[in-house]
């Protein structure tokens, strides 16, 4: 059975994050909001915490060991700092990590000691289709082979800094009725058209693309796992848990200010959290967090064990979505009519958390 103490080097882990989160990430996310952009330097200081490379063996150049769980750890510090600068720095993940976990010998060796490097990494995944029934086990974007190619035709919504990147993981069926595989892509090729930078409710920091590829030629080598392909249900999940967390970290920090402006705030003489429905609605919201917390622990602790855990952590992952909506509406009705203006940031974390079940169709990090 697993434990709910942190051992020594995870709370080191959380104390960085949540340090970085603290000071770089607060500071700014309404800035970068506004501007519709995330200045280099917060990625870059962002990246030297190595929270990739930790994950990635020594043998490709990293420093550690994977383990979704202290991922997830981490992924909720970061989303409580803010949640589009969190997606933007941990873009990298979407190749590393399902290279390490699917990955053959060969593309370990070429691609993984590209992520154990000094500078951010300009590499990106493409999975999420624009279609009402989008189905990740079948795509709309198709992979045929052609001699020793793959040629790829389709279409992809909300790539994260497809603009400027030089690798994208593609996600196509492979054959006409062929299962989900996902090829390495050389984001140069002319036949790889980003469109506009996308306008969401929420993540306006974030830029994301649709992407058209247009019979790409990629070496059948590039498919991921080679002969084998992928195990798409074990890259799913440990994506879905990890949104989830960051859907943990983005309640936790509506929560917190809520509660913190409920005990400034004073109505009729006394504080708003003296009042029976405002202090029942903090509690609410406090037991919901943890709640959330403890299944996307769970999932990750069972995923890290090698035990099945498909069920688990798409519950975990969809709860913690439900709960950051609820979480951050709550927030906004705590602060009245000042949770509907700019100067405080509830109303942007309302609008980001309605996009976290977006997310959920498309693999993050």
């Amino acid at each position: 059975m697993y434990s709910f103490d942190l051992n020594d080097e995870q709370r080191m882990l959380t104390d960085a994050v949540n340090r970085f989160a603290r000071r770089s990430l607060r500071p700014v996310y309404r800035q970068a909001e506004e501007r519709r952009s995330i200045s280099p330097e917060i990625i870059d200081a962002g990246w030297e915490l190595g929270l990739l490379p930790a994950s990635l063996p020594e043998a490709f150049g990293g420093f550690g060991d994977y383990s979704i769980l202290n991922g997830v750890l981490y992924a909720e510090e970061l989303g409580y700092g803010d949640i589009a600068i969190a997606l933007d720095l941990l873009s990298p993940n979407l190749v590393a990590i399902p290279v390490l976990q699917c990955g053959n010998k060969r593309q370990k060796e070429t691609y993984l000691p590209l992520f154990c490097d000094a500078e951010h990494p300009r590499a990106t995944a493409a999975f999420l289709e624009p279609n009402i029934c989008y189905d990740p086990t079948d795509l709309n974007t198709s992979a045929r082979l052609q001699g020793d190619s793959y040629i790829l035709w389709g279409q992809k919504t909300m790539v994260i800094n497809a603009e400027g990147a030089d690798l994208i993981l593609v996600y196509a069926r492979e054959g006409r009725a062929g299962q989900t595989q996902a090829f390495l892509v050389d984001a140069n090729d002319p036949r790889v058209v980003v469109d506009r930078r996308e306008q969401w409710m929420g993540f306006n920091a974030l830029q994301t693309y649709s992407v058209e590829f247009e019979g790409v030629s990629v070496p059948k080598e590039n498919k991921l796992g080679g002969k084998n392909g992928i195990n798409l249900q074990k890259i799913l999940n440990s994506s879905r848990i990890a949104t989830g967390a960051l859907a943990v970290g983005l309640a936790r920090g509506a929560y917190e200010y809520a509660k913190d402006y409920a005990k400034d705030r004073k109505a009729f003489g006394e504080p708003i959290a003296y009042r029976q429905s405002i202090a029942f609605m903090l509690a609410d919201m406090a037991i919901e967090i943890d709640a959330a917390r403890l299944l996307i622990w769970e999932a990750a602790w069972k995923l890290d064990e090698e035990k099945e855990a498909t069920h688990d952590a798409y519950l975990a992952a969809q709860y913690a979505a439900d709960m950051a909506l609820k979480i951050t509406d709550s927030a906004v009705q705590i602060l009245g009519g000042h949770g509907y203006i700019r100067e405080h940031p509830v109303e942007l974390w309302l609008r980001n958390a309605r996009g976290i079940t977006s997310l959920l169709g498309a693999v993050i990090v």
